[in-house]
Parts: C-alpha cells; structure tokens; sequence
C-alpha cells in the first residue's frame, strides 16, 4: 500500500517529476494573472508595456536558471539544445507547439460546452479572443519590431507569425494600396469536421472579434470587414474570409 503523502519529502522519483510540471502550470497561471491585474487597474496599453519589462528580465532569469540545473548552454537568451535542432526539426517543434495551443483552446471550449451549453461556451470564446488577438498581434509587433502604427504592410507581415499561421494555410492578396484579402484556405478545425461529416462550426462572432481587435492592435487605423465565415456559405477554395482597409 501506499505511504502517505504528507510533504514533498514523501514523493517518490515519478510523483516529484510530475510535481514540476505542476509548478510550471501554476506559474504560467500566475503570470497570467499578473497581467490581467495591471491591467485591470492601469489599461491594456499600460500593462502591455510592464509586460514587456517583465518579458525581457524574467525570461532572462528563468533560462539561466534552468541551463545552470540541467545543464545546457544559452546563446542570446536561446536554450543551446533548441539552436542544435535542424531546421525541420525547429520547423517541426513550432506546429506542434501551436497545434497544443489549438488543442487546449478546444478543451478549455468544450469543458464550457458540455456544463453549460453551446450559447455560454461560444461567449466565453468571444470575450477570450477579445483578450487574446491584442495580445498576440503584440507579442508579433515586439517580435518583428514593428512600428506603434504599422498599416497595411505591417499586417501583412504580422499575419503570418500568428500561432494559426504554423498550422492552417493561408493566403493574403493585395486588392488595392490600401486594401488586402485574407483567406484561410485550410483550417484545422473546420477540415477535422469535414473529414467526420459533420457540418462547419460556425465561428463567425468568434471571427469578427479576432480578426478585428488584432487588426486593430497592428494599427488603430485599419478595418476589418467579414466577406464569409461559417456559418456563412463559403468556396471549396476557403474556409473565411476577410477584407483590411486603412485610410
């Protein structure tokens, strides 16, 4: 039978393994809150700017640390074992990291859905995406050292460094000098379904507000129209699309 746990000293070599993993998820959680809390109190602009003081001396830390405990070298800020991965298998570790994150968007969706409801669900999403798509189109505007107001050009650039870009194919034309369409050609999701049967799952709210807050996050000045997105009719060549303008 087995001992009580009464503290970590009680833990075995696979219950300690699994205990660090545990401290990872709680610290993400924290920093999490971190900023929803700065944010809360002093804006969004405001805490998007302690974020990134924080990134630049908290990452530095935690990398340190950790090549010091395990054992690997750091180059720039970068984990040495991550640069000696070739390039597919860099190209490789990048999709099956935001595949992860696709994973977990549904999870955390269909733990909503199948307590509450579809209608309480899909609400949940929108308010998530209203949060996220700011926040990503700033982790790629930080990433790319992209100007406050970046246009056009700079959404075009910013759209394809998305965590969606890594596992969807999509494509972006040029309408006009001020004006771009993008479509999502190929979508995780909707293809999974297509593949059961079952009919597209209709993302449209959840559309309209991603696209336009992180549009919006690139530069206060673009707009964002919806051509199609499901529930909407929709080609065979793609799944939603959208229309950016600015001026």
């Amino acid at each position: 039978m087995h001992k009580p746990i009464n503290s970590t000293d009680d833990l075995n070599h696979h219950e300690t393994a699994k205990l660090i993993i545990d401290f990872l998820h709680r610290q993400i959680m924290h920093h999490a809150m971190w900023f929803s809390e700065v944010q809360k109190e002093y804006g969004r602009e405001e805490a998007f700017k302690v974020l990134g003081r924080v990134l630049d001396q908290s990452s530095s830390i935690q990398i340190n640390r950790l090549a010091k405990e395990l054992g690997f070298e750091v180059d720039e800020g970068i984990p040495v074992p991550l640069l000696n991965l070739s390039e597919e298998g860099l190209r490789s570790l990048k999709e099956k990291i935001a595949a992860n994150w696709l994973a977990n968007d549904g999870v955390w969706f269909q733990a909503l859905e199948f307590t509450e409801g579809m209608r309480q669900a899909k609400q949940c999403n929108d308010a998530c995406w209203a949060g996220f798509s700011p926040f990503e189109a700033w982790s790629i505007k930080r990433f790319l050292n992209l100007p406050e107001k970046a246009g056009i050009e700079g959404l075009k650039r910013a759209l394809s460094f998305r965590l969606y870009a890594a596992i969807n194919k999509q494509s972006i034309e040029d309408e006009s000098e001020n004006s771009i369409i993008f479509r999502m050609v190929d979508c995780r999701v909707q293809s999974a379904r297509k593949r059961k049967g079952l009919d597209d799952y209709p993302c449209k709210s959840a559309g309209v507000v991603e696209y336009t807050e992180f549009a919006r996050a690139i530069d206060p000045g673009i707009k964002t129209e919806c051509i199609g997105c499901p529930p909407d009719k929709h080609p065979d060549e793609w799944y939603c699309a959208w229309r950016f303008r600015i001026g």
